[in-house]
């Protein structure tokens, strides 16, 4: 008996990789580590300018 495959599509990664999650310890270590800035800026951009990864990081790339 043919078992059917289960299709992944290209559309929920790349939406996954277009957000970070602010809750989740990796994703903030992840971006933390790009960035140069401690997790907890990490936090506050998300907080503050939403889960967008384009919006966090220009905001992470403001704060001196």
């Amino acid at each position: 008996m043919a078992v059917a495959k289960k299709t992944k599509t290209a559309r929920g990664r790349k939406q996954d990789r277009a957000r970070v999650a602010g809750k989740q310890d990796y994703e903030v270590r992840y971006e933390s580590k790009k960035t140069g800035k401690s997790s907890m800026a990490v936090k506050k951009a998300v907080k503050k300018v939403g889960n967008v990864r384009g919006n966090v990081e220009k905001k992470l790339a403001r704060k001196k």
